[in-house]
């Protein structure tokens, strides 16, 4: 007999297939049809970068579903600053402390659709596509629509009719200028620390400029920019002062 959990998870996708509208799928992500395991998929919403790719999202069930929320992880790599670049892991209220089991799969991923249009840079999941957004917006839509293009399947054309018309070649040759600035300064701003170092604390969600004002604070040797494992009383030190504690 089907549990509780296993009827409302089908009804779930059932509504899903229905709903033509919204252009958001769910469905089992391997061939025996365990609906604990499901892949999930939407279009990038108009107006952003994101606009006309197509996202794929890994959604597992908790046993304690609908009471906890289902984890979600992007499966299409993306460039957003709540989206960890490397992982797809999510940081969205709705799919932890703002979970609701009034809330459903549905719902959940137009809340993923919505995050594309609405990316809190100062609550991140990765510092470095944050610090980006913050301090240069207009290379991070172009990033993020790269992204768009290259994994998500968006249409290049329309970046080539907001280049105004540039040739291919002189894209290029805007592109390698752009990730050159960027190492530039992504080089400046970890002040002479190594970047894995450094990024280490940033995949905690704290911004370069915080975790590094941290190692000024602590006393943290550069290290002539070389990377090397830090001593557990300094890794203390270093969380004390990003959580405010000194």
């Amino acid at each position: 007999m089907a549990s509780n959990r296993t009827r409302r998870i089908a009804k779930e996708i059932a509504d899903i297939h229905n709903d033509s509208h919204s252009q958001v799928t769910a469905d089992p992500a391997g061939a025996d049809d365990d609906l604990t395991h499901l892949r999930g998929s939407f279009r990038g919403p108009p107006g952003t970068p994101y606009e006309d790719g197509t996202f794929f999202v890994d959604i597992k069930i908790p046993n304690e579903y609908p009471f906890k929320p289902p984890v979600m992880r992007f499966e299409t790599k993306v460039w957003h600053p709540n989206v960890s670049s490397q992982t797809g892991a999510i940081c969205l209220d709705t799919l932890s402390s703002a979970w609701s089991p009034v809330l459903t799969i549905r719902s959940a991923l137009l809340s993923l659709q919505s995050l594309l249009s609405t990316p809190e840079p100062k609550d991140p999941q990765d510092a470095e596509v944050a610090n980006m957004l913050l301090h240069k917006p207009k290379e991070f839509e172009r990033v993020a629509r790269e992204w768009a293009i290259n994994y998500a399947g968006a249409p290049k054309k329309q970046v080539a009719e907001g280049s105004g018309g540039a040739t291919d070649a002189s894209i290029r040759e805007q592109e390698r200028k752009a990730k050159e600035d960027q190492e530039r300064d992504a080089l400046t701003s970890y002040d002479g620390y190594n970047r894995d170092l450094v990024d280490r604390f940033c995949g905690m969600g704290f911004d370069i400029d915080r975790v590094v004002a941290a190692f000024k604070y602590v006393g943290i040797d550069r290290n002539n920019g070389a990377d090397y494992e830090l001593e557990a009383e300094y890794v203390g030190d270093i969380t004390a002062y990003l959580l405010g504690e000194p």
